[in-house]
């Protein structure tokens, strides 16, 4: 190490945490390198016979569509439409999932139940009934959720609305109720002592100090509702994703590339007010893991400054119009809910799927395929984790405003939206054209799709990291990369691979969604059961699949809470 270098690196040893990364990253990293290694022989990376040769014909006439896309009144006001369809199912099921995520992120929190019960133990409480009643809806995907309401519901606009809300409920609740938990509790502690009931006390005590981050989350929630209820699309729902399949199956790229483009639109438009909105109220990252008491306080106090602001009543006022609107847009039915012959379905499919299918044979088939789709996860997130922290330096603000810098945060920022914006399922049947179907096809469409979610998120995390190291160091005389290796990547590296993980849970989830395309896995199994009213080896696929994704919630929270 050179004189130049070591004299900063003593000095910031303080501030680096150099040893926080290291003792609980290092056996992570092993762990992952390993996992990666095997995942990628499940997958078939290593077979022979991977790439089609004749789909790059294909590749090249989709690509050269781009530049001539559909622009017909009568396509255009197609795109509109579906546009709009989109955007009211994301705006209904983001409605429903905070109401059930509110009340849900309350009762399983470890906050409420010791404040209602402070000499109570806490795994004797409610709180391991609520925590528990969470885990099977937001481990089906929505996907899923969705062809279950159309066989009992039918085909209406209720089904994508519920079929968003009801898992993306679970998982805001599971969110919301961490956010609680890890918000400083000495107000609420000085509010309990002085005799305030636990209700009021949360009210006045955590909740300002939290609502930051929730609004913050609520956001990031709205952001995944848009690319879900265009993946809904898939089967059937509508809107954009339903427009996209169409034209994709019909080989019409032009109007394939005029709907991406309205997708990318839509998309772009809800993260530039996301950014805005959270920058009025404080709340600098979509979604704050591993952030500490000491973040956590200043996020309080930024939110006591601007809790009485315009930004809180535009947003109440933007809820209470926008929600009626999208419900009146797309006109769901919500007497289907209490009809009989919904009642009569409900139960024909229930006597249908129980008891499940556990045969010799095909739990053999499930183990196989279980691999199968475990390996595709961890395949998924090791590709979208490593190009997501590469993708995130040039993706963050640049702190000097050059034209190089600026070109290459634009690109870098386009590149990352277009990844994300485009649903998994779509990147399945493109890279289907050049690679032979099975689990590889899948994982990279899942991994290109995860990589821009996680580059945005990670791009944030460096945005808002301290400078004062790289800063150090550059005044030092140290080279720009030298300065990053050792002053920036240490300071947002622990904020990364807590994404990484968070992340690895959705992988898992939308493994499903790939396997109605053709893309392997439990998925591709789930598909045919469906197809063939095979409704009690469905039970035994969903059961697997939720095995899968409780052993991926577990690992996940362990590996964050390692690194933190």
């Amino acid at each position: 190490m050179s004189s130049s270098l070591g004299t900063p690196l003593v000095t910031l040893q303080a501030t680096l945490p150099w040893r926080s990364v290291l003792n609980g990253a290092r056996l992570v990293a092993f762990a992952a390198l390993l996992a990666f290694v095997w995942s990628a022989v499940q997958v078939g990376l290593f077979r022979g016979d991977l790439v089609n040769a004749g789909g790059w014909a294909l590749v090249q006439q989709f690509f050269a569509a781009a530049l001539r896309p559909e622009l017909s009144t009568d396509f255009l006001l197609l795109t509109l439409e579906a546009t709009l369809v989109t955007f009211a199912y994301a705006i209904g099921g983001l409605a429903l999932s905070l109401v059930i995520g509110s009340l849900g992120g309350l009762l399983s929190s470890e906050v409420w139940w010791q404040a209602r019960r402070p000499k109570a133990r806490l795994l004797s409480s409610p709180w391991l009934i609520a925590r528990g009643a969470l885990v099977v809806p937001r481990a089906i995907h929505e996907a899923i959720w969705g062809l279950f309401l159309v066989r009992i519901l039918g085909l209406d606009p209720l089904v994508a609305i519920l079929a968003l809300g009801i898992p993306f409920g679970a998982i805001t609740a599971k969110v919301f109720s961490e956010i609680l938990d890890e918000t400083p509790r000495d107000a609420l502690r000085a509010l309990l002592n002085s005799g305030v009931p636990p209700a009021r006390a949360m009210l006045y005590g955590l909740l300002p100090r939290a609502l930051p981050n929730l609004i913050s989350y609520s956001f990031y929630r709205l952001e995944c509702a848009i690319r879900s209820a265009t993946v809904l699309g898939v089967i059937g729902a509508g809107g954009l994703g339903y427009q996209i399949l169409l034209s994709l199956q019909s080989l019409r790229y032009q109007e394939m590339w005029t709907l991406m483009a309205a997708l990318l639109v839509l998309s772009g438009l809800t993260d530039w007010l996301s950014a805005r909105i959270r920058q009025a109220l404080g709340a600098p990252t979509r979604l704050e893991l591993n952030a500490g008491a000491d973040c956590a306080s200043e996020a309080a106090a930024r939110a006591r400054a601007t809790s009485g602001s315009r930004t809180l009543l535009g947003l109440l006022a933007a809820a209470l119009v926008l929600t009626p609107l999208a419900f009146w847009y797309v006109q769901p039915d919500p007497s289907r809910l209490f009809a009989p012959h919904t009642t009569m379905l409900l139960g024909d499919m229930l006597r249908q799927m129980f008891p499940p299918d556990l045969s010799p044979a095909n739990a053999l088939t499930l183990l196989n395929l279980a691999a199968q789709t475990l390996a595709m996860s961890v395949f998924a997130i090791a590709l979208a984790g490593l190009f997501g922290i590469l993708l995130a330096y040039p993706a963050a603000r640049p702190a000097r405003h050059t034209r190089r810098a600026m070109f290459t945060y634009g690109i870098a920022r386009a590149f990352l939206l277009f990844c994300r914006a485009i649903p998994a399922p779509v990147w399945a049947l493109l890279i289907l054209f050049i690679i032979f179907p099975g689990p590889l096809p899948g994982a990279l469409a899942i991994g290109v799709h995860n990589l821009g979610i996680l580059g945005r998120l990670i791009a944030e995390a460096v945005e808002n990291a301290d400078k004062r190291p790289v800063r150090a160091l550059q005044h030092a005389g140290v080279p720009s990369a030298q300065a990053f290796l050792y002053g920036g990547l240490p300071m947002t590296l622990p904020q990364s691979l807590a994404y990484i993980f968070y992340r690895w849970e959705n992988c898992m989830r939308e493994t499903v969604i790939i396997g109605f395309v053709g893309a392997g896995g439990l998925g591709r199994l789930l598909t045919e059961q469906l197809s063939s009213f095979d409704y009690s080896g469905v039970t035994a696929t969903l059961i697997m699949l939720l095995i899968l994704t409780f052993a991926v919630d577990v690992l996940s929270n362990t590996a964050r809470r390692a690194i933190r």
